[in-house]
């Protein structure tokens, strides 16, 4: 990253999917975003951490920005994706407690991570994979039989708080056995890294997504706000996508997280479990919460507090967001008597569809 634009992101900080897995909950609807002459609008699309992008931005592109784009794309890859082998993370990952020195980017990501992890009281936490692998979630998929004994086991294996981190030398200490994975916040912050590039460049009316964590600033062509489809909660995927409402983005970063699409059923008993796994039980969550779509100056905020109320579940999750005005949210839920119900914070910009 450059260190221009790393200093810009860190004081933005100030003021305050996972890589190889995307939920497809946020469908892009861009009413208005039609060119004019006056207004061209640049698109720029590709494939990138086991999922697409699309960024756009109100301009001409410069020369040479959608590679700089991809090379960012590619570092942050190779800072954070367990998926890649000769990844920073990786490295750490298999220090076996040795200390190891980490990259800003890892950085950033990992100081957020851990004051999440605080602010949410381990509702998130970047230690959890242990857990998500040993449920049949992880990379591979590989399932078998989960028993007592055996959540005991990874649940020794996990806790942000045993995480041993030097910011002044940005040197990383894990307990032997543990591992980071950075799956519910990394999509978040790449969106952000890559909308303060459009910033540096001089672009204030864009939109960034990047496996359905967006961000957006300003407006479309036709002088209105970005607008997103919110899919509804259901188990199948289709080319056409049902949406249960749409949020117009102002200024905003938005993140959405649903367990009814990720989950596997246990053939023995025909028990569904959801791929949100809850870092204090080391069980999936099984709550009333269907998805939860949370708004955010930031799109890592965003990112990492949907996980939250995924564990969490709807009153515990309303009750933050009403506590906290930096956030919003739009959730939906199952209410006792099996009925779909939704929940806007007030204020949000979002229409109900039919």
């Amino acid at each position: 990253m450059p260190q221009a634009l790393f200093n810009q992101y860190t004081i933005n900080r100030n003021g305050l999917s996972r890589f190889c897995f995307v939920l497809g909950l946020c469908s892009l609807v861009m009413y208005g975003a039609s060119c004019s002459p006056a207004e061209p609008i640049t698109r720029l699309q590709g494939e990138a951490q086991g999922s697409t992008y699309t960024i756009q931005f109100i301009g001409e592109e410069p020369e040479g920005l959608h590679d700089q784009i991809k090379g960012l794309l590619r570092d942050i890859d190779l800072s954070m994706s367990t998926y890649v082998p000769e990844s920073k993370i990786s490295e750490v990952n298999n220090a076996n407690g040795e200390w190891v020195k980490v990259d800003p980017l890892f950085d950033k990501v990992l100081r957020t991570s851990l004051e999440v992890s605080q602010e949410s009281d381990g509702a998130f936490d970047p230690t959890v994979g242990t857990l998500v692998r040993l449920w049949g979630f992880g990379f591979e998929e590989i399932r078998s039989e989960v028993t007592a004994a055996k959540i005991d086991q990874a649940l020794n294996l996990t806790g942000y708080e045993r995480i041993q981190y030097d910011e002044e030398t940005m040197r990383i200490r894990l307990p032997k056995d543990f591992s980071l994975d950075f799956n519910s916040i990394a999509q978040g912050f790449t969106v952000d890294t890559v909308a303060l590039l459009l910033e540096a460049k001089g672009f204030n009316n864009y939109l960034v997504e990047v496996g359905g964590e967006l961000r957006a600033r300003g407006v479309n062509t036709q002088s209105k706000l970005w607008s997103i489809g919110i899919d509804k909660p259901t188990e199948k995927t289709s080319v056409q996508r049902e949406l249960e409402a749409i949020v117009e983005l102002d200024n905003k970063s938005m993140a959405t997280s649903g367990n009814y699409r990720k989950f596997w059923v246990d053939p023995s008993n025909g028990l569904k479990y959801a791929h949100t796994i809850d870092p204090k039980t080391g069980r999936p969550a099984m709550n009333q919460l269907l998805s939860a779509t949370i708004l955010h100056p930031e799109a890592m905020i965003a990112d990492a507090y949907a996980t939250a109320c995924m564990v969490w579940g709807i009153a515990e999750c309303i009750g933050f967001i009403e506590d906290h005005e930096a956030f919003a949210a739009f959730l939906i839920y199952v209410d006792e008597a099996g009925d779909w119900n939704t929940f806007q914070s007030d204020g949000l910009q979002i229409t109900q569809v039919d």
